[in-house]
């Protein structure tokens, strides 16, 4: 037989772990993914979930301020840790610290997710106690202690850019099929960012129920990098399902937990310095060329072909009211409202769903995008555009493949790509990752 592969940094990195309830009367057991973050002692980190069925208290203890100790929990549980570790399978005997709320996280959640969309998180069986999504667990694991072990590399959100490459490792179904599904690996990008030093980051790395407190990770020159842990694998916008997952910022959490840890004598490695990224490196800006369009009560995305000129989708600005335009500001800069009118519009029975916006101002600093001449399937592409978030955050960015060129006459006339696209990202603009130009 072949020899294994050998497990890469992301995986070693990762663990499952249950809660097996008290024997008397039994309960069911829980599992969610764990990032294991040090050595020397062992420490590992999950998402504090799992937990909610033995609050001594309660759905109500999610509302404190502070952290939750272990004796906030019913008596009689037992933790465990699956790991990988020279080729197979461990399985340690773990204890919990306390539950730490992480308040920035819980902030941009609230700057992000408005109440009035109908936000959820995670599977359907996720009644998931929406309180619960900010809370996490610290376990100390003594069976992880290795003699001059350290700390898993890891880096700050704040450093991370709108679509940048992102490694997400997790087991689907937590503790279910380790054999199978242990430490999985989904590729994506960072599709948008929230509150202070980015402590919400929105990746469309494929994640599964029970990845949840799995870790994602920056690729670097040096090796890969924990920034995040999973917050929750799905997302669901009143019953549209958002293809995206939701992490948290370690930095945060690591602030937010920095008293535990100083009480149980952790000492915990300062911020690392910033590291460079791995990327497309193509000079291009594509995120300066899509705005938000509102016209009415609708909404969508377009694409600025000029200083004062706007591609967008027919659709998005048929209801003939005015039409307000956001360009997206350039970092450090605050956002600006512009007025426009349609000067072209495809007639509805058209198969084109087309429409030119002419703005009445200027777009301040504004650089042309470059158009592809080639379209190549099976190229790296990234949509660019105002779905699913609106202007709570920006423009997100999806990636995927050019999968097909539908051409007339020789000539490309349609494009399709395995980009995720949500409600509101109509009339964005289509990009290779490999060069920066404008395809579609």
């Amino acid at each position: 037989a072949p020899p294994a592969a050998m497990a890469s940094a992301e995986e070693r990195a990762c663990c499952v772990v249950s809660l097996h309830g008290p024997p008397d009367p039994p309960g069911q057991p829980r599992s969610c993914s764990g990032v294991t973050l040090s050595r020397q002692p062992g420490l590992v980190l999950c998402h504090a979930a799992i937990f909610a069925p033995f609050l001594r208290h309660g759905p109500d203890a999610w509302a404190a301020a502070r952290c939750l100790q272990p004796d906030a929990l019913q008596p009689g549980l037992r933790l465990l840790v699956l790991h990988p570790e020279a080729g197979s399978l461990h399985q340690q005997e773990a204890r919990l610290l306390a539950l730490v709320p992480c308040g920035p996280f819980q902030r941009a959640l609230a700057q992000a997710f408005g109440q009035a969309e109908q936000w959820r998180f995670g599977g359907e069986g996720a009644g998931d106690d929406g309180r619960a999504l900010h809370w996490f667990a610290w376990l100390r694991v003594p069976g992880l202690d290795t003699p001059g072990g350290g700390w898993t590399a890891w880096a700050s959100t704040g450093c991370l850019r709108k679509g940048e490459g992102l490694v997400a490792c997790g087991s689907p179904f937590g503790a279910l099929c380790p054999d199978l599904f242990l430490n999985t690996l989904s590729r994506g990008v960072v599709s948008n960012l929230a509150g202070e030093e980015n402590a919400l980051v929105l990746t469309d790395a494929r994640c599964l129920p029970g990845t949840e407190g799995g870790g994602a990770f920056q690729p670097s020159p040096t090796g890969p990098r924990l920034v995040a842990v999973i917050a929750a694998s799905f997302c669901w916008k009143g019953a549209e399902w958002v293809g995206l997952t939701l992490l948290c910022s370690l930095a945060t959490i690591l602030r937010s937990s920095a008293d535990l840890l100083a009480a149980a004598g952790v000492a915990v490695p300062p911020v690392p310095a910033g590291v460079a990224a791995i990327g497309a490196g193509s000079g291009q800006d594509p995120l300066r060329w899509a705005a938000l369009v509102e016209c009415g009560a609708t909404w969508g995305s377009g694409v600025l072909l000029g200083p004062r000129l706007l591609l967008t989708c027919r659709h998005v600005v048929e209801a003939g009211d005015t039409i307000r335009v956001m360009p997206a500001p350039a970092p450090g800069r605050a956002a600006t409202i512009l007025e426009g009118r349609v000067v072209f519009a495809t007639q509805e029975s058209s198969p084109f769903d087309v429409a030119v916006v002419e703005l009445e101002e200027s777009v301040m600093g504004f650089v042309p995008p470059c158009p592809a001449d080639s379209f190549r399937p099976g190229e790296e592409v990234m949509v660019v555009g105002f779905g699913a978030l609106g202007r709570a955050c920006g423009p997100s960015v999806t990636a995927g493949v050019l999968s097909a060129v539908v051409a007339v006459a020789g000539r490309p006339v349609m494009l399709q790509t395995t980009c995720a696209v949500h409600g509101g990202s109509s009339g964005g603009p289509l990009v290779s990752s490999r060069s920066g130009c404008l395809l579609g």
